[in-house]
């Protein structure tokens, strides 16, 4: 294993679940912390608030192939329920 020279391990090898949310019209990815799937309404992080969002798309991804930074994104907070 290779180690940076702070101490901290350069690369991990799991797999993080990523959501593309669109709330209004801006798409944005966030952390899964939970299943989530395409057609799902979740509350998410925006504009320091929370918003409504659909999720559009799932991906599983290492960190090195994430559509964003792992240590940057935010997480989805909540998962909404289904209007009937």
């Amino acid at each position: 294993m290779i180690h940076s020279l702070s101490g901290g391990v350069i690369a991990e090898n799991g797999v993080v679940t990523f959501a593309k949310v669109r709330v209004g019209d801006m798409p944005c990815w966030y952390l899964a912390p939970f299943k989530v799937e395409a057609g799902q309404h979740v509350l998410v992080p925006y504009g320091g608030g929370t918003a409504e969002g659909v999720v559009e798309r799932v991906e599983n991804c290492t960190p090195q192939t994430a559509p964003v930074s792992v240590k940057r994104a935010k997480e989805i907070l909540a998962l909404l329920p289904q209007n009937s």
